[in-house]
């Protein structure tokens, strides 16, 4: 066996690892607990409404997407795959280790899992040069989108789950209201936002930050502060996002 076919099977052992750990953790559901009922104890206020992970189907079809185009003989040897090395199998062995982490209610090593898991993905997005290398629409749609959306989805998970560890073990904010901090941590990743969709173009990145803004606000509704925020930071990023998708035509055209 080449190494080639070796990191061609490694991945799709991760995908199949990442998903079946993701269905069993709602159907059995690990420990007795419902992934998202354990988010719902905590009262943080960077936590989007529960339709918003929703967003996760998408994100599997992007696993076997990339999972299947990478596995293709055409691909074996290609520069941009042999150089994304074992990144990608390694982010399926992270997700699937955070899921045991957050059911056993081990919430300081669910936020240093998640933070490896971030760490892999950046690499994996940077090596990639996503948005900066010109490819054709089949590793467009199976190896740029998929790591766009996943990237920004666990950028903002990233955030939420050291908020809700840090509500955990009753962090007082050094005197700041949770809602200001859910403030700042939304400006925080608009200026993420700005910074993806003004160097690289990526209207995928964009859209899951929109995603999630909206399902904060929604979430927030009650809290005057956090919601309005939500809500600019929502429109804020998707004028990026229409803007680089404008952009994107005119250079293409």
């Amino acid at each position: 066996m080449t190494k080639d076919t070796l990191r061609q099977l490694a991945n799709v052992v991760s995908v199949v690892l990442a998903l079946t750990v993701n269905v069993l953790a709602s159907a059995l559901p690990l420990n007795g607990q419902n992934t998202g009922a354990i988010s719902d104890r905590f009262q943080v206020y960077f936590v989007p409404a529960g339709y918003v992970f929703a967003i996760w189907g998408i994100i599997y079809i992007g696993w076997i997407a990339f999972a299947i185009y990478q596995f293709r003989p055409a691909q074996k040897q290609s520069p941009r795959l042999r150089g994304l090395g074992y990144l990608f199998a390694l982010s399926g062995v992270f997700n699937a280790a955070w899921l045991f982490c957050w059911h056993y209610n081990l919430f300081g090593l669910s936020v240093l899992v998640m933070l490896t898991l971030l760490g892999l993905l950046i690499a994996s997005y940077l090596t990639l040069n996503v948005g900066r290398t010109s490819v054709s629409n089949a590793e467009k749609w199976c190896v740029d989108i998929p790591f766009s959306v996943y990237l920004g989805w666990i950028s903002v998970a990233t955030v939420a789950n050291i908020t809700e560890y840090l509500y955990s073990i009753h962090w007082t904010g050094f005197g700041i209201a949770p809602q200001v901090w859910a403030v700042i941590m939304l400006a925080i990743a608009c200026l993420l936002g700005f910074l993806m969709t003004i160097s690289r173009r990526d209207i995928g990145y964009a859209f899951v930050l929109v995603w999630s803004f909206a399902g904060i606000a929604q979430k927030q509704a009650d809290t005057a502060l956090v919601a309005n925020s939500a809500w600019v930071a929502t429109l804020f990023v998707f004028g990026l996002a229409i803007y680089s998708m404008i952009q994107r035509h005119r250079e293409a055209a």
